[in-house]
């Protein structure tokens, strides 16, 4: 089995890892760093929670061990782009645990927050800068930092900046990059979109891929369950008073619907807070170390803000509402099940979202079990997914928004729910609404 060590590491890093209780590095980090340290560029193929992070920050920090010289002012070394805010602090302080033992200049810049103290970080120079790319255009539009000196560019998380709107923008930092520098791109998912991004940023790349495209972490206890959409909330409560759940992402589609939920919620005994890209910086930060703590046991939060959500101890993803793009529920569940844990995520699918499920269920490649008991499962509900799975069977078109949706099947009524409580959470246990704006996530 692959150390560390045997990767050609610096002893600074090896000793940072040792302190961590690292001693094995995951899949994607034995295929790339090699790959990396040698120069070449990477197109890697990793779910969340696989050691994307220290798979390009090590072989980053390695050289600058063996590059003595500083960043000038007012310039980059390695750039580092990512789509949400919480991923920009995700990655920094993995950079500040992995480079512990040595001297190099970082900072993050997003939006959301005064540029001042960013704009003065960059003036003296930086060996690592993450960003998003909203604020990063304007700071280079306002002539604070320049891109000519960047040695390493690597873009985390592509298939999320796609969903956001950022493309165009990574292109137009892309144009101020040197030709020669080395590119990485990860994404979890291959869209044609992210396939063209890459031929365009990538000079030759290896590819390392260590799951198959939008699979799922086998760890993973996935389950449906069918309910009506006016006992989610119902549903979603007896889940969340089961002594199993120690900690739960509850992902909405809409910024409104995380506050309605959250709100719900706290009012039923259950701690929760909302996390969306409505909150300030600091708010979501505030929410995101409560449930780190565990002074929040229900984290409510859209697909935009739950990247970057890298929480150790996360029992159940409670998908309340399926998303629109089956691509973000590898995303929302590969919240659970971290560091080698297992976790459980749950479905809540009514009647109108039965066309989402298959979609998703095409492109995991697998059918996602279904939970029957539960208090309020709605059993025509389930047999309209039954028929919908068959071969030539009749698929409900998704809701289309400014359109009137289509009424839920004859006899799909609230199931269960004069009867006896459910058993809490679901047994066999082992992160949509409009695009958001590529500025200032």
């Amino acid at each position: 089995m692959t150390t560390f060590a045997e990767l050609g590491l610096a002893e600074p890093l090896l000793f940072a890892l040792e302190a961590e209780g690292y001693a094995t590095p995951t899949p994607i980090q034995t295929q790339a760093i090699p790959q990396l340290l040698a120069g070449h560029d990477v197109l890697g193929i990793a779910q969340t929670g696989t050691g994307k992070t220290a798979a390009f920050a090590l072989p980053i920090l390695h050289r600058l061990t063996l590059e003595k010289r500083r960043a000038a002012p007012g310039t980059v070394r390695a750039l580092i782009l990512v789509p949400t805010r919480e991923l920009a602090v995700q990655v920094a302080d993995g950079f500040g645990t992995y480079g512990r033992n040595i001297r190099y200049r970082r900072a993050m810049v997003f939006g959301g927050v005064g540029q001042g103290p960013q704009v003065r970080a960059m003036a003296g120079g930086l060996d690592v800068l993450v960003a998003t790319p909203g604020r990063l255009i304007d700071l280079l539009d306002q002539g604070h930092i320049r891109l000519d000196q960047v040695t390493t560019l690597v873009l985390d998380e592509a298939d999320r900046m796609l969903d956001m709107g950022f493309i165009p923008a990574v292109r137009k930092i892309a144009s101020k990059l040197p030709v020669g520098r080395q590119t990485l791109l990860f994404s979890a998912t291959m869209p044609k979109p992210i396939a063209d991004l890459a031929s365009f940023l990538l000079r030759d790349p290896v590819r390392v891929e260590v799951t198959p495209v939008a699979s799922t972490v086998d760890r993973i206890d996935q389950k449906v369950m069918f309910v009506t959409r006016e006992n989610k909330r119902n549903l979603l409560l007896d889940v969340l008073q089961g002594n199993s759940v120690n900690r739960a992402i509850v992902f909405t589609r809409t910024k409104h619907g995380a506050n309605r939920v959250a709100e719900q919620l706290a009012k039923s005994g259950v701690t929760a807070d909302a996390i969306h890209g409505n909150k300030s910086q600091n708010a979501r930060q505030r929410a995101l170390e409560d449930f780190r703590s565990g002074k929040v046991r229900a984290l409510v939060a859209t697909d935009i803000a739950a990247r970057g959500i890298d929480v150790d101890g996360v029992t159940h993803v409670v998908n309340f509402e399926l998303p629109v793009e089956p691509e973000s529920y590898v995303h929302r569940i590969g919240r659970t099940a971290r560091a080698g844990a297992e976790g459980i995520a749950l479905s809540f699918c009514d009647a109108e979202e039965v066309a989402y499920l298959r979609q998703i269920e095409k492109t995991i490649r697998q059918a996602v079990p279904v939970e029957h008991d539960h208090a309020w499962h709605a059993e025509p509900i389930a047999r309209l997914a039954t028929a919908a799975a068959r071969p030539g069977g009749p698929v409900p078109r998704p809701p289309v928004r400014g359109q009137q949706k289509p009424r839920p099947p004859q006899g799909a009524k609230p199931q269960g729910g004069h009867g006896a409580k459910p058993h809490g959470a679901a047994p066999g246990a082992k992160p949509h609404g409009a695009k958001a704006h590529a500025r200032g996530r």
